[in-house]
């Protein structure tokens, strides 16, 4: 009797406890699950902001994907992330993980029809911009400034047509080498610096012409 009891404490799970270096018995916690919120949270989020600064992932596949967009995000100062409900990457715990916190703070809004969405958020004065192959616009030549909407489509696929057409300009990331695209994540990064880089060029010396 005594040896079952023992066979079973040796193969209980440990305990979560702090981590300290060489412990085999430490358990690293799941990342805590961030509330997803609606359409409608977005559209009065944004109605009591002068310069909302918003991120649309149209389709985006990879949780990994998802979860570097989320953290950047934050970084920049993004006041909120919406992605598609279905045929997208669900913030799972993987998304939640690579994000390192970022998802606790940047608001994750999911919506059923980004097109529609969109549509929504540019009657309230905000600018879309969608980042996609089909133009002749370099991004540091489009102005980023003041009331803004960062659309990235989704990997391989790009930008849908129905995004494309709710956008009020499109614009291309200049490549350089001999690679024809970015990695999402990585594109998305440089899309919303850019923004970064305008807005603050443009607190201290006035609007940028484009």
């Amino acid at each position: 009797m005594a040896q079952k009891r023992a066979a079973r404490t040796k193969n209980r799970k440990a305990p979560f406890h702090k981590n300290k270096k060489g412990d085999r018995n430490y358990r690293k916690p799941p990342p805590v699950a961030p509330v997803i919120q609606d359409e409608d949270f977005l559209l009065e989020l944004i109605e009591n902001m002068e310069a909302p600064f918003l991120l649309f992932l149209d389709r985006v596949q990879d949780p990994q994907n998802l979860g570097a967009c989320l953290r950047t995000a934050d970084a920049v100062g993004v006041d909120a992330i919406i992605i598609l409900k279905n045929r997208a990457a669900p913030l799972t715990e993987t998304a939640v993980s690579i994000a390192r916190g970022a998802a606790e703070y940047v608001p994750v809004v999911q919506v059923r029809n980004l097109a529609e969405t969109m549509a929504k958020v540019s009657e309230y004065g905000i600018k879309l911009v969608g980042c996609s192959e089909h133009t002749d616009i370099n991004l540091h030549d489009a102005d980023l400034t003041g009331a803004i909407g960062i659309v990235m489509g989704a990997e391989g696929e790009g930008l849908r047509r129905l995004s494309r057409d709710v956008c009020d300009t499109l614009v291309k990331i200049p490549m350089m080498g001999h690679v024809e695209c970015l990695n999402v994540s990585v594109a998305a990064g440089v899309t919303l610096y850019e923004v970064v880089r305008q807005r603050l060029i443009a607190n201290q010396q006035g609007p940028i012409s484009s």
